[in-house]
């Protein structure tokens, strides 16, 4: 038999590694940034379009590379950071594989300047699918310039597995933050079709988490500090008050390096055990340092996985401290009621600093236990009848009052009689029919029949829209005001009417019809989160999406009293619309039993 094994060309082999390395844009926004941090850039640069399916360009003042180092560095496993297996365990870079740029350079076009120093002159090299085009010298600026574009020219079945520009837009900025999260003292620069996104200055840990995340954050943070031999831990946690409903803002960095770990998330949650309202999740930004030589880099491509040799130590620690930090800052409830705040000590004064005071004894000099006590009044827990005049009233009044039972009891017979709606249990509406009954569930139907409302209001109809008496201001993190501009204009068919727009807080003057004011935030944080999760292609899925998302935030929720006319304008709504038997989610939002079933029931 002839030999059917052979080695892959070197292109090929690229596309393929490129597959675990570059996902998507974000991925590769993550990888220059990181190699701009392994050259000691203090000032970083990110410029993208169209959510980076354009140019992806990373510009820093980091030391460079010489002429032999910039052609070698699109080698595949060509690297500087390490130069032995030892190696791998005592890992002080980003990144140490050597693949990054050889695939980058496999699937786009890729233009590369870079100067030392002490050079008078820098190099440029073009790059396309892995040839190399043309290197020159050119004159620049000192540190590394790369551009990255028309990301996936040569593979376009992965160009059109990417989603919209406003998921992958989201993507890179994630990237982005945990990047600059991870190295609070450089300096920050996002630009996203040419609108700046971040200007993000060198500083301390707190100045970078709110200069990311809003100014509103400031009061939401709670430090994390502990010291150990073989666990430090640093950062904030948020206040149990400002919890989400969705995961979010939760940041654990080890060795500054960004990772994910459900392990020690759970370590976290179950500091907060008892703070948190069911469903919520806490913020935190947690920074982890351990010996190089205690943890496992190199399990997953994208290196945001870590093992550790002992994580159970690491789950008591990081629990502990946290709970400690809660509770230091009077976070967590206290449970005596006659504490005096006055022996309430700082956590961090030394004990001979502490100068307590001689607590006083007062004494009531009128104090007789010898004394009688007045006879209490007695209270019977019934009304009494008033004004009897003699025992046979009694008898007549109990007449009476069994007589008007009677008639009460009969009208309450005849109106049930004429009903034909009924509430179980605050959560399904029983309907009559001639074959039987109808069990409805009150939250799925209404989510469908606000689903068709909203979205015949912002598709056919022209969509009404209520304007403020005084205009709403509503701070939001940069990604999401980003996000919001760029849904900007199906938001106005929807019934929105914006203000202005700042780097950190959105004006709204006019609200849909259907819509409350205390609503506006909750609604624009859930099509956030659900903008995040979907893949809306078309300008068509947008309004789908905002529709499914207004419909799932407003919709009557379980353990809602309906009165009978609300549910009878819930039945008659639901059986309205055009497919009332799922909601927008695809759950059923109602069950028929038929006489002939509800028989079998008892003749089984």
């Amino acid at each position: 038999m002839s030999d059917i094994i052979q080695l892959l060309p070197d292109h090929v082999a690229n596309q393929i590694a490129a597959g675990e390395v570059v996902q998507r844009p974000g991925s590769v926004v993550k990888e220059l940034l990181e190699n701009a941090i392994d050259a000691g850039a203090t000032n970083i640069t990110l410029l993208l379009k169209e959510a980076g399916k354009t140019l992806i360009q990373v510009i820093d003042d980091g030391k460079g590379m010489s002429t032999t180092d910039a052609r070698m560095c699109f080698e595949r496993h060509a690297t500087s950071k390490i130069k032995k297996a030892e190696d791998l365990f005592n890992l002080c870079t980003k990144g140490f594989r050597g693949e990054a740029l050889a695939s980058i350079a496999a699937i786009a076009h890729v233009e590369l300047k870079t100067k030392q120093e002490n050079e008078e002159l820098g190099t440029s090299i073009k790059i396309e699918g892995s040839k190399i085009i043309s290197q020159d010298f050119v004159s620049t600026s000192t540190g590394t310039s790369i551009a990255v574009k028309n990301l996936f020219y040569n593979i376009p079945a992965r160009r059109n597995f990417l989603k919209s520009d406003t998921v992958e837009t989201r993507h890179s900025i994630d990237e982005f933050q945990r990047v600059a999260l991870a190295h609070p003292t450089i300096s920050f620069l996002m630009h996203h079709n040419n609108n700046e996104v971040y200007h993000l200055k060198g500083g301390n840990l707190r100045k970078r988490i709110v200069a990311i995340f809003g100014s509103k954050m400031n009061e939401k943070l709670v430090p994390i500090s502990e010291h150990t031999d073989i666990l430090t831990i640093e950062g904030f946690v948020a206040k149990p008050e400002f919890s989400k409903r969705k995961r979010g803002e939760q940041f654990f960095f080890v060795n500054d390096r960004f990772i994910k770990s459900s392990y020690l998330n759970h370590a976290v949650v179950n500091a907060f055990d008892g703070l948190l309202e069911y469903g919520a999740h806490p913020s935190y930004f947690l920074y982890l340092t351990v010996p190089a030589n205690t943890i496992d880099i190199n399990i997953h491509p994208t290196k945001t996985e870590i093992k550790f040799d002992n994580e159970k130590a690491l789950y008591a620690m990081l629990r502990a401290t946290v709970k400690h930090s809660l509770g230091q800052y009077n976070v967590a409830p206290v449970l005596d009621f006659n504490r005096d705040s006055n022996l309430d000590t700082s956590y961090h004064l030394n004990k001979s600093a502490v100068n307590g005071s001689v607590p006083k004894i007062t004494v009531d000099p009128d104090f007789n236990p010898f004394r009688e006590a007045k006879q209490k009044e007695i209270t019977f827990p019934y009304k009494q009848e008033q004004n009897t005049q003699s025992w046979e009233s009694l008898y007549t009044s109990t007449g009476f009052s069994d007589e008007r039972n009677q008639s009460q009891l009969f009208e309450h017979q005849q109106e049930s009689r004429t009903q034909k709606t009924f509430q179980i249990q605050r959560k399904y509406v029983m309907s009559l029919i001639k074959s039987g009954v109808v069990l409805i569930h009150q939250s799925l139907a209404h989510q469908r029949i606000l689903y068709e409302d909203f979205l015949e209001s912002i598709t056919v109809k022209e969509a009404n829209s209520q304007q403020l008496l005084f205009p709403v201001k509503i701070s939001f993190s940069s990604q999401e005001i980003e996000m919001i501009y760029t849904i900007k204009t199906e938001l106005e068919n929807a019934g929105f009417s914006f203000d202005e727009f700042t780097k950190d807080s959105v004006t709204i003057k006019g609200i849909p019809v259907s819509v409350t004011e205390s609503k506006i935030t909750i609604i624009l944080e859930e099509l956030l989160n659900d903008i995040n999760l979907e893949v809306p292609d078309a300008s068509f899925s947008h309004f789908d999406l905002m529709a499914k998302s207004f419909a799932n935030t407003l919709c009557i929720k379980t353990g809602t009293q309906l009165s009978e006319k609300e549910q009878e304008s819930l039945v008659n709504n639901l059986f309205s619309c055009k497919e009332p038997s799922i909601s927008p989610f695809g759950k059923s939002t109602f069950k028929t039993l038929t006489l002939n079933e509800i028989d079998n029931l008892f003749n089984s």
